[in-house]
């Protein structure tokens, strides 16, 4: 009866079970596979190593897309940082007006796939070099661009700022928060000019989230697939990620997981090194003692300060939009005129003459499968991973000091560490041949299911975790005293109070899922195409009008569900959102 009551050891040992086979056998099953030479003696060497490592081919392999790497990774955050960070201060310590709309408004390119930027970058800067019509700077100007400012290092770095600068913002933002006015009033008190104040107290009180800011940017840029891919690989400038699906899409499955190895070596290093400078320092600003913020009044700086925000929203989150649906409105593409406009992007049937007989995404039947396949990932994979981060939860706060729950606590942190694309080849690894307790999932939609379960618990976990603590613990033992089961517990009392928590969870799942494209690009199939797999290729193959349109479908999506949630289930994603 005692067991039925509090069965932690059960919860606890199944879910160290689940989080083993998912997230650590993967790991140890691509490093064996990295190893595996039947050539050589007990069928294991480091020749695959050697080869990457030390080889004539190691340079273009490795040290050269490592090098583009670490470039574009840090050219990005640090402008993610400036630009995230000023926008922070300028929303939550100044006077500007419409504060709540501008939020949401820098938000939003976060809710768009990574790669759109890519997308919309090519609209307007495309050149001829890889053939076909060119984009919308040289329609206008006759000039063609360079390669330098149509594809490569620039336009990557620039395409993943706009995505990636959302980090900084909203951790700075919750930090400045939380810096009360007393330390700046003194400050002003002893003559300080705002500019000193600003520079010599604020910002350095909150170094810790532009820190965390950073390491979360560097760490996304680095694993980055989407843009790289779109913007580097037609001049043949390779990051890792791209070198990675290179590798395995030509049949170098060791060289691929061997490079997998080493960006996830490269995200820990980064990651530990953080914790490391953080553990030096001590950053405490708030006391016992309360005192209001205190807001910089801009002046005569409040009309070219408000010209610059709106300005910037609307080119990073309207303008991008709004172009990205012209041009799958565009018969041919780069003609930028209305009279070459038609919705056959959109409703046209199949036209030999047009998009080589490619018909409209809303009649073509790929595009339905592919829409189905999404909405089938997004749904259950939300539904599964908010609910086992919850149970996660429970058990690492109702039982804080057993082993077990620091156990799994550290386990489902794991996935952080590993880029996407780095886990997909671990999972294309562990999973393409029936082996131990599973058969092969290859091309199945279970797969892609899981592993979108697997990389969110990290989130998930931490949304479960917060719901879990807000919850006294006398309601459940109120159940345990009225003879309750723990499944009744969970269902009855649980359950309900951590509604918002559990929404929460499920929609930034879901949105995340139905923009995913690293982590699923090496596992899908013909069969088991998502939306934004099928747009890759389709921009591969060129079709960018209809890439377009697919892209414009997602857009649509994430939106109208973001809106339906935080409207009618009046949840704020927004600052989960952050937490994320």
């Amino acid at each position: 009866m005692r067991f039925l009551t509090k069965p932690f050891s059960l919860i606890s040992l199944i879910l160290i079970a689940f989080l083993g086979y998912t997230i650590v056998l993967p790991m140890w099953e691509i490093i064996v596979r990295t190893l595996h030479d039947q050539m050589a003696p007990n069928n294991y060497s480091l020749g695959m190593w050697k080869e990457v490592l030390t080889s004539d081919i190691s340079q273009a392999l490795l040290y050269k897309p490592i090098f583009h790497t670490f470039n574009v990774g840090i050219f990005v955050s640090i402008l993610s940082l400036i630009l995230g960070t000023g926008l922070a201060w300028l929303v939550t310590r100044t006077d500007i007006k419409f504060k709540k709309l501008i939020s949401f408004m820098l938000i939003l390119p976060y809710m768009l796939p990574s790669w759109f930027n890519a997308f919309v970058w090519l609209i307007v800067f495309k050149n001829n070099r890889i053939g076909g019509s060119t984009g919308l700077l040289e329609y206008i100007f006759k000039v063609s661009p360079p390669d330098w400012l149509a594809y490569g290092f620039l336009p990557i770095v620039l395409s993943l700022t706009t995505h990636y600068y959302i980090f900084a913002f909203l951790l700075v933002a919750a930090a400045l928060g939380s810096v009360k006015g007393d330390i700046e009033e003194a400050a002003e008190i002893l003559g300080a000019s705002k500019w000193k104040i600003v520079t010599k107290i604020t910002f350095p009180l909150v170094i810790p989230a532009i820190i965390a800011a950073f390491i979360l940017i560097i760490s996304k840029t680095i694993g980055s697939f989407g843009v790289p891919a779109v913007l580097g690989l037609p001049v043949r400038y390779y990051t890792l990620s791209t070198m990675i699906y290179n590798s395995i899409g030509t049949g170098q499955q060791g060289q691929g997981f061997i490079l997998s190895l080493i960006l996830i070596t490269i995200a820990v290093i980064i990651i530990y090194c953080n914790q490391k400078i953080m553990k030096k320092r001590n950053y405490q600003t708030i006391s016992g003692k309360g005192s209001a913020e205190k807001l910089t009044k801009l002046g005569r700086w409040s009309l070219p300060v408000n010209v610059f925000i709106w300005l910037f929203v609307f080119m990073a989150s309207v303008f991008p939009i709004l172009l990205l649906g012209f041009q799958t409105l565009m018969l041919k593409e780069g003609v930028f005129s209305f009279d070459n406009l038609t919705l056959h992007y959109w409703i046209g049937q199949a036209d030999a003459q047009i998009n080589n007989g490619v018909s409209g995404i809303l009649v073509n039947e790929r595009i339905w499968d592919a829409l189905k396949n999404t909405l089938i990932i997004a749904l259950i994979a939300s539904a599964v991973a908010a609910f086992i981060g919850l149970v996660i939860g429970y058990v690492t706060t109702r039982n804080k000091r057993s082993l077990s729950a620091s156990v799994i606590d550290q386990l489902s942190f794991l996935p952080i560490l590993v880029p996407s694309i780095a886990l997909s080849a671990i999972y294309l690894s562990m999973f393409s041949a029936p082996q131990w307790f599973h058969p092969s999932l290859y091309g199945t939609l279970a797969i892609l299911i899981l592993i979108t379960v697997v990389s969110e618990l990290p989130f998930t976990t931490r949304a479960g975790a917060s719901s879990m603590i807000q919850i006294g613990n006398e309601l459940e033992e109120a159940g345990v005293v009225a003879g309750a089961s723990w499944i009744t517990r969970f269902r009855r009392i649980l359950l309900p109070l951590s509604k918002k928590g559990l929404l929460s969870g499920f929609i930034l799942v879901f949105i995340g899922a139905m923009k995913e494209l690293d982590l699923l690009i090496l596992l899908v199939t013909p069969n088991t195409a998502t939306l934004t797999t099928y747009t890759f290729d389709l921009q591969e193959q060129g079709y960018p009008q209809t890439a377009n349109a697919v892209v414009f479908l997602i857009i649509t999506i994430i939106i109208v569900v973001y809106l339906l949630i935080t409207v009618v289930g009046k949840t704020d994603i927004t600052k989960s959102m952050g937490g994320k």
